[in-house]
Parts: structure tokens; sequence; C-alpha cells
């Protein structure tokens, strides 16, 4: 249907700063442990533990694209990202705080859309949706600011993993970077890649389960598997070796590899934005259910790279850096 003066949706320019405001915080409760949510100054929460925060910014055609997500799934997206950090240091996440900036001339139903996927990520995920802030802009920006706890377990950084330690699991990697490749060639199929690109499946909990199970060190994998194991290897001045028989290689991520020619092996070792989790442990005793071995922990040396891929050089690139000159 066409759109008229009479069935158009209107802009934000329309509506404006405080009615936005109004319409994306409508219904919205504070669940418990919540004691101010959005409408003051500040959100109140209450808490135990030590208190985690992170930070992503999302950007229009650089963490997403209109014309290949919707807003309720770039919303989601936003949430999942950030979450999965809090999960990274052993937490729980308690609430998120989101800023959104638009061109005045963007449909307000886009934004209402988005807002609708921010609250559907919060509830699969235990998060309270806190508040944030409004403003006009050139591009489409979200940024997500998460406020999580330990209860009472020491956060598990990326600086603690041992020799002798094994390298475990928990998600899936690869998959949105075959959707990312699909879609960039003008495809749709197979949809589960498509899908798996528009909104990350993050093991929500599982990094609170491997803090408890006893993990030396901890990452969100969201650079590349063997990007992001470097840096837990250079935080941790150990070298870290990844075994590609550990990894089963699904039927989607075979038929866009050999669709476009690349390597499967360089989606599931290098591909970004799947969110897994990676750790390590003492012993595959200690990995807790859900978990895969993937590589073991060994002694730095004097020279040579901190990733080895069956014990040899990984010659490709690692995975994804934003100012990078390479990309």
């Amino acid at each position: 249907m066409p759109l008229t003066p009479e069935n158009r949706s209107p802009t934000l320019g329309e509506l404006g700063e405080f009615g936005l405001i109004e319409a994306l915080t409508a219904g919205l409760q504070p669940p418990p442990g919540v004691l101010i949510g959005p409408g003051d100054d500040a959100a109140a929460i209450t808490m135990c533990g030590t208190l985690l925060s992170s930070v992503d910014v999302l950007i229009e055609r650089v963490h997403f694209r209109r014309e290949w997500a919707d807003a309720r799934d770039i919303g989601r997206k936003a949430v999942a990202v950030n979450v999965a950090d809090i999960e990274a240091m052993g937490g729980r996440t308690l609430g998120a705080l989101v800023g959104f900036s638009a061109p005045d001339d963007l449909p307000v139903q886009w934004a209402l859309d988005l807002a609708e996927g921010l609250r559907t990520e919060c509830a699969a995920g235990a998060v309270a949706l806190l508040g944030g802030d409004v403003t006009s802009a050139r591009d489409i920006t979200i940024a997500v600011t998460v406020l999580g706890t330990t209860d009472g377990v020491e956060p598990v950084r990326r600086s603690g993993a041992q020799p002798g330690d094994v390298v475990a699991l928990i998600g899936r990697t690869g998959w949105a970077a075959a959707g990312w490749l699909v879609l960039s060639r003008g495809f749709r199929s197979p949809r589960v890649v498509v899908e798996a690109y528009r909104v990350p499946q993050v093991p929500y909990g599982a990094g609170a389960a491997a803090a408890r199970a006893g993990a030396h060190a901890m990452i969100d994998i969201s650079d590349g598997l063997l990007a992001d194991l470097g840096h837990l290897a250079a935080a941790s001045t150990v070298q870290i070796d990844v075994s590609t028989g550990a990894f089963e290689l699904p039927e989607p991520l075979q038929s866009v590899a050999a669709a476009t020619n690349t390597d499967p092996y360089s989606l599931i070792l290098t591909g970004g934005e799947d969110h897994a989790l990676a750790a390590t442990f003492s012993s595959a005793a200690q990995v807790p259910d859900g978990w895969s071995v993937i590589g073991a922990v060994r002694p730095p040396t004097s020279e040579g790279p901190l990733v080895l891929v069956d014990g040899a050089p990984w010659e490709a690139t690692l995975g994804f850096d934003h100012f990078s000159s390479r990309r």
C-alpha cells in the first residue's frame, strides 16, 4: 500500500524527543532488584558482589545494514553482543542502558521495532532495560552499556590461562561469518546462517557456570576464534594450540564454503560476530556440561605466534580488526 499523509508512519522529527522517549518506554516495568527504572535522572539497582560493566556501539553500515536485518533483530543483537562481555567475565547481567541516535526522517515505527527487539533479548538474558538517551544524528547509532555482578565469585579475566590447561568452547563459531558471505553476495539462504548473522546466539548463563567450575581465563568470541584466543594468550603470556579435529563441519557451513570457494575451517576459526565463549580449565574433567574441549595451553616460546592450529601457524588472517588497513 503506498504511503499517503493519512497512513504513513510519522518520523522522529515529527514525534520529537520526548514523544519518542515516552513511546519507547511505554509499559516498561522495572523487575525485582531495580529500584528506579526509566524516567528519572539515573537508574538505581541493588546488587551483590563485584560490579561489572561493558559498552558496545553499533553503527549503521559498520555493524548492521537495514536492508539485511530488520529493526527487531538489530535491537536483539545490540543487547546480545554486550551481555556476552559480562558472560565472559563469569558474571550475570543485571541491566542495560541504551543510547540511540538517528536522523530526523527515520520512521518512528523503526525505532519502536528496535525497542521491541531490545526488550525481547533483555527478557531472554534476564536483563532489566534500565533506560538511556536519544538524540538526532546523521547515522543510526545504538550504544548499549550493561551492568552486571559476579554474585560473590571472582571475575574471570583473560590473563589467567596456565600451561597445561585445556581450552574449551561453548556456542557456535563461523555461522555469522557464513551469513555475512551469503548476504554480501545478494542471497538470503541458507536461512540459518543469515539468521545467525542477524542475531547471535549467546550462551546465557554459561559464563557464570564456567566461573563456578574454576575457569582460569575466559573471553567472548566476537572478532574470530583465533583472534580472540590470541588476545587471551597475550594477556596470559602463553601459547594456545587449537585442534581442528575438535570441530564438526555443519552442513550449512559446508554449503556456504563450497558456494563461495571458502575454506570451511576459516569460517569456524576466524569468523566473528557469533559471540561464543572460550575458556581455559585445569583439566577436561573440570569443563562444565555443554562446553567442548578444542585445544590446549602450552608454555610460551621465544619466537612464533601465540596461537597455533594443529601445531602449526595459521597463515591467513586470524580475525576482524576495525582499524586494520587489510580488511
